[in-house]
């Protein structure tokens, strides 16, 4: 039986109306999921206001309802409790409803602008490799051990957080590696848990139309660092300038890894290609498969965990060479006539940057690199001058196209794309609307050692058009377009 003054425990109280005593059977913050006996948690969110739905919560049975501001009249019967803030409140209330599972368990969360899901997806490959029962929260799926779930956002609400965190516990996991997201901390859906430990990536211009500018976007990830108990580690890219401030006002034992930098962990690239990558790590060689500066940033990251979190090293460095590239992170396949297809998840001016320039850095000179790029609909607008500047003057030939438009007019975001375009570069661009015709014009305009880079959706099988998801797979589309000019 579960108690409503038990899951509000650490919970800052206003006013309370009603019995606190009473047995609840779910916590629910959707009021058309709530049943008899649930707990209503009413949200104010950026398209709706749950405090709109508490007469509705009432109606299909709720028995409480947490809110910021209490209704002018009670209805009989169900208890009002008033907070400061719901999204708080409902994160501490599922970390009680399911026992704290993240007290049981090494939890490290990884946060940045990019590098987040290969970090934490590799760090699952590890620690399973290396025999432990290991779980993952990240953007392209949920993993308890073996088992595998689908993922819906980065940063899952809280309750979903502690419903796996609880699973993982009771399977008898020892780590869990997860995605932190921007919006997931301002939202307070990782508040409550215990992390062993933090990451940060990198920090570049990305979800500024939520964060408004740069410095509240940097601040919210600095917060996550801010929070993070004496217990835990905090380790952070010193080759971002961004670093040092993640780690400034840490309670967390402090550590930093770099490229270049002086830092407590460093590594070397010693050869690229597009099978793989020569890494120095502690004065030890080893090759691993994913290439680029930014995948050499990564692993470093992962090898300075594994060893934070007592892995041995030299296991460390044997497990890393065979780890295997993140599905949509410069995932690539060569075609019988020789030509490579790369797609990858850069959607941020700094990482399609990466790709292109890890791409420049391991071609000959003479191969052709044919870029089909587009920007996301509703989100942050002032990248896509940004991203279209880089395309057009780190590829040869760029297709803009459409990528997630959602509600906005395709057409409008590549007009966008395309002003970022300097005069002389535009001789180079194509738009093409239709991104499976945008695929396909890219293969066929391909040559034998071409490399055609499809950037932006990476994993995701679907296009997002006016509200409705559609079939969309950038990777199969692509192997497809190749084998048929193949025919």
């Amino acid at each position: 039986m579960t108690v409503l003054k038990d899951i509000l425990y650490k919970v800052t109280l206003e006013k309370i109306v009603g019995d606190t005593s009473v047995a609840i059977h779910n916590i629910e913050f959707d009021s058309r999921k709530v049943g008899l006996n649930d707990v209503f948690v009413a949200l104010k969110g950026m398209l709706s206001d749950g405090h709109q739905f508490l007469k509705m919560a009432a109606d299909k049975g709720a028995l409480a309802i947490v809110c910021e501001q209490l209704p002018e009249s009670f209805i009989n019967g169900i208890t009002y409790v008033q907070v400061p803030d719901t999204h708080k409140a409902l994160a501490i209330m599922a970390a009680n409803y399911y026992d704290n599972p993240s007290e049981a368990l090494y939890l490290v969360g990884v946060t940045g602008t990019n590098g987040k899901t290969t970090i934490a997806t590799l760090l699952y490959q590890l620690f399973t490799k290396a025999g432990y029962a290991t779980g993952l929260l990240s953007t392209v799926n949920i993993k308890v051990a073996n088992k595998s779930y689908p993922a819906t956002h980065t940063t899952p609400d809280s309750l979903t957080i502690n419903r796996y965190l609880r699973e993982m516990v009771d399977q008898g996991l020892a780590y869990c590696f997860m995605e932190v997201s921007s919006h997931g901390i301002d939202q307070k859906r990782t508040e409550h848990l215990k992390f062993a430990g933090g990451i940060f990536t990198n920090l570049s211009h990305d979800h500024l139309d939520y964060h408004k500018d740069f410095k509240s976007y940097r601040d919210v990830k600095k917060s996550f660092f801010d929070a993070l108990p004496k217990s835990a580690f905090a380790l952070a890219n010193f080759d971002d300038k961004n670093g040092p401030v993640m780690l400034q006002n840490t309670k967390a034992k402090k550590y930093t890894y770099a490229l270049k930098s002086l830092a407590d962990y460093k590594a070397q690239i010693l050869e690229n290609q597009f099978n793989g990558m020569l890494l120095k790590i502690d004065n030890q060689e080893l090759w691993v498969k994913l290439i680029g500066h930014f995948n050499a940033y990564n692993l470093l990251a992962i090898y300075a965990t594994a060893d934070l979190l007592g892995l041995e090293r030299i296991e460390t460095l044997k497990l890393m060479s065979t780890l295997e590239s993140v599905e949509g992170r410069f995932q690539y396949a060569v075609s019988n006539s020789q030509i490579t297809a790369i797609v990858d998840y850069a959607h941020t001016p700094d990482a399609l940057k990466n790709v292109l320039e890890t791409i420049n850095t391991i071609r000959t000179g003479n191969e052709a690199v044919i870029t089909v790029v587009g920007c996301g609909g509703d989100r942050d607008a002032e990248k896509r001058p940004k991203m279209g500047l880089i395309a057009s003057l780190l590829s040869t030939k760029v297709i803009f196209t459409s990528d997630n438009p959602r509600s906005e007019d395709p057409e409008a975001i590549i007009a966008a794309i395309e002003r970022g375009v300097p005069a002389e570069h535009f001789k180079k661009t194509l738009s093409i609307t239709d991104r499976k015709q945008a695929i396909k014009t890219a293969c066929q305009m391909a040559h034998a050692g071409d490399i055609v880079l499809i950037a932006g959706k990476g994993h995701e099988t679907y296009q997002e058009v006016k509200g409705k998801r559609f079939d969309f797979d950038d990777f199969k589309i692509v192997n497809q377009m190749l084998t048929d000019l193949n025919k």
